[in-house]
């Protein structure tokens, strides 16, 4: 098996996060890819492991050595994914899980084409709402930037692979969950035939070949 990148977008709220641990610890064949970001943790957030919060200097001086397979300012903060991150898991023969959101989503697949790309919508404007007010983090403004945000990533939905809807969270990990599993097979598949036709290929060139020598 060749392991690949699975991205999971979705508006602030949309529960991808959410998702994304739930599958890190049902699923042995699955690693996390830790992003870099400029905002201040929130309660119970430990650095390097569920972010490496950086300052806007190391974030920008990163970038600049292009570090980054993905970079880009939500809400006014800065967000990027280390390629060394990446390649690590992936090196361990894992598929990469990450949660980013849809510009970030644009940018990694150009570093990473067989990225399987994910967006996770919420089933209604009010549950995202009530998401969103039960961090009690967010301010009136802050919402209305969420907000104006949630509706730029709705239009990118084309964009994407698969779309699974979050009116239960055991139903849409499942439902993620059995995507990877549909393109590990579906990879498989498509890897095998590549070696099967290239046989025939070069059975029926030395076929021709003999017989425009005889």
């Amino acid at each position: 098996m060749s392991p690949f990148p699975v991205i999971l977008s979705s508006p602030s709220g949309g529960g991808k996060t959410t998702i994304a641990k739930q599958l890190l610890q049902r699923r042995s064949d699955v690693g996390y890819s830790v992003s870099c970001t400029t905002r201040l943790p929130r309660s119970g957030e430990v650095d390097g492991k569920d972010y490496y919060f950086l300052s806007i200097g190391e974030m920008l001086a990163a970038r600049e050595r292009g570090e980054f397979a993905e970079s880009a300012e939500v809400h006014g903060k800065m967000y990027g994914t280390l390629r060394r991150e990446v390649e690590r898991v992936l090196g361990a023969g894992k598929h990469v899980l990450m949660d980013i959101d849809v510009q970030g989503a644009q940018q990694f697949v150009k570093a990473f084409p067989r990225s399987v790309l994910v967006f996770v919508l919420p089933p209604s404007v009010n549950v995202l709402m009530t998401r969103l007010k039960a961090r009690k983090s967010e301010t009136n403004e802050a919402l209305r930037v969420r907000l104006h945000s949630a509706l730029n990533e709705l239009r990118a939905i084309g964009s994407y692979d698969y779309v699974v809807v979050n009116d239960n969270l055991e139903r849409a990990v499942e439902v993620v969950s059995s995507i990877i599993d549909a393109e590990v097979h579906r990879r498989e598949r498509v890897d095998g035939i590549d070696e099967q036709v290239q046989e025939l290929v070069d059975e029926l060139t030395r076929e021709i070949d003999k017989r425009s020598e005889g």
